[in-house]
Order: structure tokens, then C-alpha cells, then sequence
């Protein structure tokens, strides 16, 4: 017999803090009674189209976002990611947050001194246009550490004892997890910064202390904090820097069982009010790690895919499917259950990543040198590069619809990175901006930046403009791909394709996506020459759903540089 939810949150608080008192936890539990709605759609998110924006960035705020719903509509999406729009001194674009039950005012046309009820009434309408496109919204918590500004932080900083000093953790030395890497190498120098007489512990930016789970007030502060937007209408949450939530001396501070125990607990906390409120892993690891965020289907519901997006990159790069095809086998990544979600993309707010815990020494140094045109895109000492996807691709039209067609097709769910889908570049003049204003020299600021709508909307009527040529594709196969349930949902098998000649091509990229009746049949050329191929099912007969520099005759197929097409088979 399943356990109900009240006997999970009991057992995992025995774990996590083991014969400690719940008169803390029961009085938590008797405080959700009087809130629980069990309607809901439980996998949405399989279904979905994700387009991730900064809502100042985008169109000022969250009256401008409103006016831009159609636009989004249009384009083919059906989930909208809002990167951090909490409280926050903005130092690390928003996940340095102050306050986690207030969106920064100025998003929602407020002033500083707005309350609750204003902000709930501003950001409800707009939730509620969202919501009437169909268009769900998610949005991003740092739960892992919180900005220095944060009042937790304030009161824990003093030297006289209070309710919030254990909120974090401190010590006299700095001498406790050495064994935890340095995240953000050649931009910080040590996990621990001084304050006062002591120092405190810190995954990323010093001015983000990490947050002490083993204080079980700060479990159930996160747990309420989630539950507060949850009620508010926020259909999910990505979770932020998760593997990092528990500390042990002598490990890695990484992947810590207990840190799954937390993720348990508040999965459970939001199914306890509403399932289907999705909770989102952002876990920078190998895929045989991240899938344990998954758990039973009792942890996160998705995660990202991180190692599909460089191998993408380096595939095309290469002409050759095989990055892609040995990546997406079970030898890189396990199976999941069919209840959970891959999350897959191109390009995020973040650098292309090329962290050594998903990408080897030789895929790390043959990207960077195949894509970091620039010397100042390079981010970490060449763990990363820090460029728009048109950058990448040298704004080469062919190339950015090609990734498209890779990513839109293979598993998972996708997210699109906002601008990209018109060829946004990178942006110098924000990027010195922001210099100025945190002190940091973070090169990802050059993937940020606004978007001119008065300049773009008459650009997208120029139709040979490059920019309006990127999104009459880009826009075309994502309203292709709604339609289709088989590539958020079905299976994927690979293909062996063969020339004319009966030869095997590496250089195509072919599967089929299956889910009930439908299957579809999708061809991509990695390469910079043109393909001529073999109907990989010639006994099928195929219904051409989008193409680009795609012919076929009687014999055969032929794909153009960088050409793909998918077929509907009938």
C-alpha cells in the first residue's frame, strides 16, 4: 500500500533530523489542511513548449510581458519560464534573492513599498492572461543559498544569538568542506568569504551564502515559500543549484543522499496541496546523476538534459551523429520513468557549458575551439563560452534551423531561449553594464540584454532580413512540433541511414518518435555537403510536416547542407 503523504513527511524528517521533536513539522502539517486543491494536470510539462525570459529584459515588466502573450502564442509556445523575478540586489541577475514571497517591484509597475495584496492583484491578472492562451508559468527559486541582503541573513550575520544564526553556516575557521570544488572558478577564490570575526560557506558568488538544511526551520521556510506561490497560481518551479542543498565534511558536498531527502520533502509538501505543480532539477551533472532527482517519480518530475546540448553543438561541428546517438543511449542515459521529463535546450542564460562533469577533456577542447570565435567569450577558464546561438553559428541560417530541428525532435521537452528564435546577438553595451553594476566580469551577461520591439517588429516584415528569416523557421517548427504529441511523449529510435551506394552515413542524423498511433520519421544532415540517401522506410508512405533544403525523388532522398525534414508516416 502507497504511503500518504502526511507518513512520507514524518519519515523524511526522521532522516533528515533524527530524534528531533515534530512539534514543529505537526504544526506545519495542520497548516496545509485548509489549503488543499487536488485538481490538476499531472504532466502537463510532457506537452509543453518552454520560452525562458527576464521579464525586465523582454518588455519592462510584467504589463509589457501581458502585451507580448500574443506574440508568444503565435509563436508556438505553451510554457513560460521567468527567470528570477523575486526580491533581489540583482548582483547575480536575480538569484541573489532578498525576499522570497515578493517579485521585485519594479516588474510589476509597483513602488517599493507595495504590498502583498498589490502584488498578488498585478501579477494575478497577468497570470491569468497566461493562463487563458493556454500558456502555463513557471518560475525559478534558488533554494540552495539566498542573497546577503536577505533579512535571514542580516539577523544570522549579528553576534548576538537569534532564531536565524543556524539559517546559515558559519565557523570560526575556514577549514569545513574543503573537499567541495570551486564552482565558480577564476571568478571566486575560496568557498568561504569573512564576516566579521567568522566566515560563512558559499557555493557560488560570496555574496550568496549557502543556506543550513540542517536547521529544520529553514526546510520548512523553503517548503512555505513554495507553497505561497503556489497558491498564488505558479503552475511549477525550477530549482535551482539542487545538488548542493546537504553538506558533509569530507565529500563533495554534491549528490548527498540527504540532499535527495529535501527534495523528497518538498515534492511531497506541493502533491500534499496540488499535483501537478511541477518541480524542475537544475542539476549540472552526468545524466546517471541527475536522474536521481527523479527519483521513484517521488523527487523532481523533470530535469535537464545538460550533456544533449553540447553534444549538439559538437556534432554539427564535426558532421557526425554519433555525440548525439552515444549520448542519448543507455550507456550516458539511463531510462527514466514514463511519469518524468527530460528538459532539453540549446542555449539558456548561462555559457555553453563545458564543465568536465558532463563533457570529457577532448569534447571540451574540440567545442571551444569550433565555437568560441572570440577571445572574450571564453567563460572559466574555458569551461564554457559565453555567446547567442546566432553567435555560435556565425549567424549561418541554416545551422541555427538545423539545431532547432535536432532539439525540437529528439526527447524531451524543450526550452527556447528568448530572442533566439530572431537571431538575438550578443549584447556589448549590456554586458558593460553590468560590469558596473556587480563588479564581477561574468561574460554571460553578453547572452543577456533587451530586446528593441519597435526595431524588431519592423525588421520581421523585411522577409529576407536575417533576423526574419530565423524566425519564420524557427516559429514554423515550433508550432509543428505543438501539434505532434509523439515527440514530448513517445519513444525514439535511431535509424541507420544508408546512401545510394548502401554505404552507411554517419553524417544523418535519422530516428522515429512513436507514441500510440502516430509515428514520425525525422532526417538531419550534420554536415557542410549535400546528402543523397535511402528511404530509411520505404515500405511507409510518408507525409512531408516540415523541411528545409530537403528533395526527394523516386529513389531517393537528398538533403542539402545542413538540410533536414520530418515526416508524418501514413
Amino acid at each position: 500500500m502507497a504511503m500518504s503523504n502526511t507518513t512520507k513527511l514524518y519519515n523524511y524528517w526522521e532522516q533528515l533530523y533524527p530524534g528531533l521533536s515534530t512539534e514543529k513539522l505537526d504544526n506545519f502539517i495542520s497548516s496545509l489542511e485548509c489549503h488543499i486543491d487536488q485538481t490538476g494536470s499531472d504532466d502537463w510539462y510532457k506537452d509543453a513548449i518552454v520560452y525562458a525570459l527576464y521579464v525586465n529584459l523582454y518588455n519592462s515588466d510584467f504589463n509589457g510581458l501581458t502585451e507580448k502573450l500574443d506574440y508568444l502564442q503565435k509563436l508556438g509556445v505553451n510554457c513560460l519560464w521567468l527567470l528570477p523575478i523575486l526580491e533581489s540586489p540583482m548582483r547575480d541577475a536575480g538569484f541573489d534573492i532578498s525576499k522570497y514571497d515578493k517579485i521585485r517591484p519594479e516588474l510589476l509597475g509597483l513602488s517599493p513599498e507595495s504590498t502583498r495584496e498589490e502584488q498578488e492583484l498585478v501579477f494575478g491578472a497577468f497570470l491569468k492572461e497566461a493562463h487563458n492562451r493556454g500558456i502555463r508559468v513557471i518560475f525559478d527559486v534558488a533554494i540552495n543559498h539566498t542573497s546577503d541582503q536577505h533579512p535571514w541573513f542580516l539577523n544570522s550575520k549579528q553576534s548576538e544569538r537569534n532564531h536565524f544564526s543556524d539559517y546559515y553556516i558559519w565557523s570560526d575557521k575556514p577549514d569545513r568542506y574543503l573537499d567541495a570544488r570551486l564552482l565558480f572558478k577564476g571568478i571566486e577564490d575560496s568557498n568561504w568569504e569573512k564576516s566579521g570575526n567568522r566566515y560563512y560557506f558559499h557555493r557560488f558568488f560570496s555574496f550568496q551564502p549557502d543556506l543550513n538544511y540542517r536547521n529544520p526551520d529553514v526546510l520548512l521556510s523553503m517548503s512555505k515559500n513554495l507553497l505561497y506561490w503556489q497558491s498564488v497560481g505558479v503552475d511549477g518551479f525550477r530549482a535551482d543549484a539542487i545538488p548542493y542543498l546537504w553538506k558533509e565534511n569530507g565529500t563533495s558536498c554534491e549528490n548527498l543522499d540527504l540532499t535527495h531527502v529535501i527534495v523528497k520533502f518538498f515534492r511531497t509538501v506541493l502533491d500534499y496541496v496540488q499535483p501537478g505543480t511541477l518541480l524542475l532539477a537544475e542539476a549540472c551533472q552526468k545524466p546517471y546523476e541527475v536522474v536521481k532527482y527523479l527519483g521513484d517519480n517521488d523527487e523532481c518530475h523533470a530535469a535537464y538534459h545538460f550533456p544533449l546540448m553540447p553534444m549538439i553543438f559538437k556534432a554539427v561541428a564535426k558532421g557526425d551523429s554519433q555525440p548525439i546517438t552515444h549520448t542519448l543511449s543507455t550507456a550516458v542515459t539511463p531510462k527514466i520513468n514514463d511519469e518524468n521529463q527530460w528538459f532539453t535546450f540549446l542555449r539558456v542564460h548561462d555559457e555553453l557549458s563545458l564543465e568536465h562533469v558532463y563533457v570529457s577533456e577532448e569534447d571540451r577542447s574540440y567545442i571551444h575551439e569550433n565555437y568560441c570565435h572570440k577571445k572574450e567569450w571564453d567563460f572559466r577558464v574555458g569551461e564554457g563560452i559565453s555567446a547567442r546561438l546566432a553567435e555560435l553559428f556565425e549567424r549561418d541560417t541554416n545551422k541555427i534551423a538545423l539545431s532547432y530541428s535536432i532539439m525540437l525532435t529528439l526527447l524531451g521537452t524543450p526550452v527556447v531561449y528568448y530572442g533566439d528564435e530572431f537571431g538575438k546577438l550578443n549584447d556589448q553595451d549590456y554586458y558593460n553594464e553590468q560590469i558596473k553594476l556587480t563588479g564581477k566580469d561574468d561574460t554571460r551577461f553578453l547572452v543577456r540584454g533587451r530586446i528593441d520591439w519597435e526595431h524588431l517588429e519592423s525588421t520581421l516584415q523585411e522577409p529576407e532580413n536575417f533576423h526574419a528569416r530565423v524566425y519564420n523557421m524557427i516559429s514554423g517548427l515550433l508550432n509543428t512540433r505543438k501539434e505532434h504529441k509523439s515527440f514530448g511523449r513517445g519513444t525514439l529510435d535511431f535509424l541507420t541511414i544508408l546512401n545510394e551506394k548502401g554505404l552507411t552515413i554517419n553524417r544523418i542524423l535519422g530516428y522515429t518518435r512513436s507514441y500510440k498511433s502516430e509515428k514520425i520519421l525525422v532526417i538531419n544532415n550534420l554536415s557542410s555537403e549535400t546528402q543523397v540517401l535511402s528511404n530509411p522506410l520505404s515500405d511507409d508512405n510518408l507525409a512531408l510536416l516540415t523541411m528545409n533544403g530537403f528533395t526527394m525523388d523516386e529513389d531517393y532522398m537528398i538533403l542539402q547542407p545542413y538540410g533536414f525534414a520530418w515526416f508524418l508516416v501514413v
